[in-house]
């Protein structure tokens, strides 16, 4: 089977059943996310009193976009300090190469 060729799978989330039609490359992912996304609901339901299923996907969904917004400003924050260490080196080195 090549990484281009689509196949049917189907994904459970909160007791529905979703057919996708995905590549190859996307099935393993696709699944873990599943596999998360029934962890984080029976996290929701274990620990809070939810009236229903809408109400622990929202909270899914906004815990999980609230982690990639901060992987995202991780990120940015990284590198702006790898950016700021570089400009001070650049002016050390230009200030030992100015003095020769």
């Amino acid at each position: 089977m090549s990484k281009d060729e689509q196949l049917k799978i189907k994904i459970s989330i909160a007791d529905r059943v979703y057919p996708l039609t995905v590549s190859y490359a996307q099935e393993e992912a696709l699944r873990t996310a599943s596999k998360k996304i029934e962890s984080m609901i029976h996290q929701f339901e274990k620990n809070y009193a939810v009236r229903d299923k809408q109400d622990v996907l929202a909270m899914c969904a906004l815990q999980l976009a609230s982690q990639s917004e901060q992987k995202t400003i991780d990120t940015t924050e990284g590198y702006n300090k790898s950016v700021d260490r570089l400009i001070k080196l650049d002016q050390v080195l230009e200030s030992i190469l100015s003095k020769k």
